[in-house]
Formats: structure tokens, sequence, C-alpha cells
């Protein structure tokens, strides 16, 4: 994410108006404009430490080169029922490998994929695509619901497997996959946990 995603993710999260962000950050409104429009912005040492106090976040994040910090989207279900819900509630340094590999984090609820090593509160990092390799670990939409599984894929049918033996595979046909509006969101390149 660039510095006009991080601006306009705490505009959003804080209920501000472009203008009362410029004020909050102590800029003018074409500063603060032009930074937003912007793709690439290089800030001055003591306009990066203002901006990092200002926005609660490290220094290094507003000065990482394009594309390496990525944002949690919040939460998925290592499970079912969970509803989909998309809202920027952190933004996350990654390498500059990483970067390339991946789009957006988001947090695990469940135990069903932890024989995938993938835990309750767990950080999966998602690179966005509408399909992945049979046996991949991948986020699928359900409708409105939201899930991390294994998509195997067998004859005509698309099974959604969890990892945990207490937690049965969903299987569906092709019309039940247009029925339902099932679809894959995004193929989970790895795991992160954190212990604080």
């Amino acid at each position: 994410m660039k510095l006009k995603d991080i601006l306009l993710s705490y505009k959003t999260k804080n209920g501000l108006s472009h203008e009362a962000m410029a004020r909050r950050i102590g800029v003018s409104r074409s500063t603060y404009y032009r930074w937003i429009s912007e793709s690439e912005v290089h800030l001055q040492a003591e306009t990066a430490k203002r901006l990092s106090h200002v926005l609660g976040c490290e220094r290094s994040l507003l000065e990482a080169p394009g594309g390496q910090i990525k944002p949690l989207l919040g939460t998925v279900k290592a499970g079912y029922d969970l509803f989909a819900q998309e809202q920027i509630e952190d933004m996350i340094e990654v390498s500059e490998r990483d970067a390339k590999r991946g789009d957006y984090f988001l947090r695990v609820c469940g135990d069903s994929m932890e024989g995938a090593h993938i835990y309750d509160g767990d950080l999966i990092y998602v690179q966005t695509c509408d399909a992945v390799q049979s046996g991949q670990i991948a986020v699928v939409l359900i409708g409105e619901e939201v899930t991390v599984k294994r998509v195997v894929y067998k004859r005509d049918l698309l099974i959604l497997e969890a990892s945990n033996p207490k937690v049965e595979a969903r299987y569906f046909t092709q019309q039940e996959i247009a029925e339902q509006g099932v679809r894959i969101l995004g193929r989970v390149r790895f795991v992160r946990t954190d212990f604080d």
C-alpha cells in the first residue's frame, strides 16, 4: 500500500473529511490532495515523523518503497457461517519479495484448518485471484459467507476440505456453484502468527 492508501484508510476509519485530514496532519489542502492523488510520494524526514505520530503507525511504513505494506481486511472463518466483512483494521509491513506475492491479510477465526497449521487468531496472507490449483488453500466466498479451505476439484465437483477431521468437507456441483455464488477470492500464500 502507498501513502495515499494509508491516508484514505485512516480517513475512512475515523470518519473524517479530506479537509479535516489536512488540518489533523498539519498540511495545506493542496499538499494533502497531492498526497492522495500521486502514486509515489517522497516525504521529508520531519514530515514522515509527524505523520507517523498523527496516524499512529511506524515511520518505516510511511517511508517504505511502494507496495511494502499491506492491509489487514478483517476476519475469515476457518469453518463456515461467517458473513463477509471487509474493512481495514491495520497495516502490516511485508518484505519486498512478499509485497509481490500477495495483496492483503485476513485474521482467521476457528479451528477447521489446524491440520494445515492455520490456527484461530493467525493472519493469512492472500493473493487475489479467481482460480487456484486443486489442493491449494484458498479464501472462498459462498454467497455472503467467507471461509478458508483446501480447494479440490474432482470430476464436476468443487470440494472445500477442512484439515480438521471434526469438520466435514462441502461439495458443490457446477449448478450449486452458480446458484449459491461460490467463487475463489484468493490463494493463501503464508500464515503469520503473532504472540502478543
